[in-house]
């Protein structure tokens, strides 16, 4: 095999350079660990620590303004009863937040991003369980492509063939994250809801005879401002969150040594788990219903995981065992302290037990805090709906990015004005902190559950636990979980309904249109062109080829797809310069610039064709539609002037003959045959010839082809698929945003090819 072809072999610019100027194994390696390892100083540390109060833990520190409430909703009858509540609590917030997510979970972040895709996308690049097959082995040369080596006799091994064996465990796989990602979003509809309506009920305390519907309207208004200034990001604010939130937790622990204090330090003997045992034989079936509203002392945990993107583990771990963690028990023990000696007061149990002269302070800050921890979810909600997007599980839709210094700040619009009406229809609907809290706590334990099941396979496949290490986590956390989320289901008819419609919704609509995605791809998989015969229709394509360069959109990273072959049969001309333009999401947080184009030639030279795969991670943005155009172009000057001088470098031309990586052996043959008939005639353009060339029919214009494919479902398909594809996926393309909308591409050059497909 000469150069040439094993260059062909690689693919791409990015293989080319690497022929010329191969790196050193060390540097290579320098280069990977760039993004993955950064060290610290002590002061950027605890700064960086700080920071995250006001982003990542703004929910969580919110739980104690509910809790109580919604562990007792029918009042208490035995103080003794507050003691197990409070040791609960305790051990609640120990396994889960501080051992589970904080020193495990937090640690399984993807180059720094987390959530539930990102652990997908560890999983997806560590085996074969992506369910659109569309990625090329040029793609784990990236820098950013970071993955283990597996041994073929190692448990990780046998786990990575099972997962990878049936289409069906793929898609299982899938539904799990998708499930995973619907409670998110419904976790950013409830979350606002009752951190602002219980912060909102602190103007009753002083007024017992004002209405509810008063609190309510409050909250109203409160979460009105909140989405309608969505628009300008948290960049302008974000500065004062950290401060608030860092305010909000030394007052809560501050007033929870005062009540510890002042009412019954007996409270802390809680700390023994041997009064969870007395309070369940004590309590029975209600204090195992009651656990719905122990739950809500640990939601935010989720979130925590989800807003990882912007600060090091390191310093989520210091925030949360230096400053969250001892506030939270202190403001738990406090509120305890307090119900011994006022357990009337179990409704309001936050606000009552604030000492008179600071309460309205207090309740300022408390309102801040709610309002701090909702923009946390909603940006959480903002974050993983373009994600979801980026892997083609979500209908396309308006990105904004809000802030010029950190990309991971975005608005999306329609998310956001759908978040806050059934944010506010949830708040108007329930008007109490009990239902709300009881839908809150089903959304939060289905996350939990879901991450559980996740980390198993990235404890196996990523990390390469030993089964006995994941069969310990998985059973415990397992456990935990599903105690929880067998009280919850006791409250399905008290609120705990909420979640799960709103979850089957998104999760229909996330899993059609995916479906859509894959059906649309493998139809064009199927459906490509051979290249024997693009050869056979010679240079001119059979066509008139009029001055310009055409950019042909296509889902396939190698071949000639469908929509070019019904252009040349429908049209008299072409293009003297043919680029086919694929734009791929890869399971990466992100593709470093100078390594996100990927170009080859499809063909003789004179045929004037080339490839252009641009590669993007689930968390890169896109940028202005003339910027992408000139990066296009510029990699594709480079490429030629590299491409010439391989040529200088060898004998045969070879290279610059063949077309896709995906050739069936007859189809390769046939190439062959035909490519060698052809070097003969080939055009003597030299590299500055053709680069004049291509630069004048750049001057000439640039038309962008893109395909508007319609997906119909046959006759005779069962009423389901109809339903879904004619009506729920059509509706769906209908209202999400077009291709061109994404690119800016100006009407005047655009061109849309239409082709129906039957699925």
């Amino acid at each position: 095999m000469d150069i040439n072809e094993e260059i062909e072999n690689e693919g791409g610019i990015w293989a080319l350079e690497q022929k010329i100027d191969q790196p050193m194994d060390e540097e290579a390696g320098r280069l990977k660990n760039m993004y993955r390892e950064k060290k610290f100083s002590v002061i950027l540390l605890l700064r960086l620590a700080f920071q995250s109060l006001g982003v990542v833990y703004g929910d969580l520190g919110t739980s104690p303004l509910y809790v109580f409430y919604n562990t007792f909703p029918k009042g208490i009858d035995d103080p003794e009863d507050i003691v197990g509540a409070l040791s609960l609590i305790i051990y609640s917030l120990t396994l889960v937040p501080l051992i589970k997510y904080v020193f495990i979970v937090c640690r399984a972040n993807d180059n720094g991003q987390g959530g539930t895709f990102a652990l997908y996308s560890l999983l997806c690049r560590h085996a074969k369980v992506n369910t659109i097959p569309n990625q090329h082995r040029t793609d784990e040369e990236l820098t950013t492509y970071s993955r283990n080596t597996i041994y073929k006799q190692s448990f990780a091994a046998k786990t990575k063939r099972w997962l990878e064996a049936h289409a069906f465990k793929k898609n299982a796989l899938l539904i799990l994250v998708l499930v995973g990602t619907c409670m998110v979003i419904g976790d950013g509809i409830l979350t606002p809801a009752i951190s602002v309506l219980s912060a909102s009920g602190g103007i009753k305390i002083n007024h017992p005879g004002m209405s509810n519907d008063i609190v309510v309207l409050v909250a109203v208004i409160i979460l009105l401002g909140l989405f309608s200034l969505q628009h300008y990001g948290p960049d302008k604010v974000g500065w004062l969150f950290a401060p608030i939130v860092l305010l909000w937790f030394l007052l809560i622990g501050g007033i929870g040594i005062f009540n510890i204090c002042k009412h019954d330090k007996g409270v802390l003997r809680a700390f023994s788990p041997l009064y969870i045992f007395h309070y369940f034989k004590r309590r029975g079936i209600h204090g195992w219903i009651s656990l719905g509203g122990i739950m809500l002392s640990i939601t935010g945990t989720e979130a925590l995981f989800a807003d990882l993107s912007h600060f090091p583990v390191s310093a989520i771990q210091l925030a949360f065992t230096v400053v969250v963690f001892p506030c939270l028990l202190l403001a738990y023990c406090g509120q305890a302290a307090y119900l011994m000696k006022n357990k009337e007061h179990v409704y309001d149990a936050f606000y009552r037990s604030i000492p008179d002269r600071i309460y309205w302070p207090m309740f300022i800050v408390a309102t801040l805090a709610a309002i701090v921890a909702s923009q946390a979810t909603i940006s959480a909600t903002f974050s993983i709906i373009k994600q979801a997007n980026a892997l083609g599980c979500f209908p396309r839709v308006k990105v904004v990015h809000t802030s010029k210094k950190f990309l991971g700040q975005i608005y999306v619009p329609d998310i956001n004005w759908i978040l806050m009406v059934l944010c506010i229809a949830v708040t108007v609907g329930f008007k109490n902190q009990s239902q709300i809290g009881n839908a809150y706590g089903t959304a939060v334990v289905v996350v939990m559950v879901v991450t559980t099941f996740l980390m198993t396979f990235v404890m196996l496949l990523v990390w390469r636990c030993h089964w006995i290490l994941v069969l310990i986590f998985s059973g415990l956390s397992l456990l935990i979980e599903c105690t929880y989320f067998s009280s919850v289901l006791f409250k399905l008819n008290q609120g705990g309904w909420v979640p799960l419609v709103i979850a089957g919704v998104f999760l229909l609509v996330m899993y059609i249109w995916h479906y859509g995605t894959v059906k649309r791809y493998e139809f064009e998989m199927h459906s490509k062109i051979s290249m024997a015969w693009i050869l056979g229709l010679g240079p001119s394509l059979g066509l008139v080829r009029v001055p310009g360069i055409g950019l042909v959109y296509t889902e396939l990273a190698s071949g000639v797809p469908h929509i070019f072959s019904h252009l040349i049969t429908n049209l008299p001309a072409i293009h003297s310069v043919v680029v086919f333009v694929c734009v791929k999401y890869l399971p990466v947080y992100t593709v470093p610039e100078d390594e996100r184009f990927l170009v080859k030639r499809i063909g003789p030279k004179n045929y004037h064709m080339f490839r252009c795969v641009a590669r993007y991670g689930y968390k890169d943005v896109h940028k202005k539609d003339d910027e992408f155009e000139k990066k296009l172009f510029d990699n594709l000057y480079m490429f030629i002037r590299l491409e010439s001088m391989m040529e200088g470098c060898s004998d045969s031309e070879d290279y610059s003959i063949y077309g896709s990586e995906q050739h069936t052996a007859n189809e390769n043959d046939t190439l062959s045959s035909v490519g060698n008939s052809i070097v003969g005639v080939s055009s003597s353009h030299t590299e500055v010839d053709e680069m004049e060339f291509v630069i004048s029919c750049r001057g000439a214009g640039v038309v962008h082809i893109m395909g508007n494919t319609v997906v119909t479902a046959r006759k005779g398909s069962r009423f389901y698929k109809r339903i879904s594809i004619d009506y729920i996926y059509a509706f769906l393309r209908k209202v999400c945003r077009e291709h061109s909308a994404i690119f800016n591409v100006p009407h005047e050059t655009l061109l849309n090819v239409g082709q129906v497909f039957y699925v």
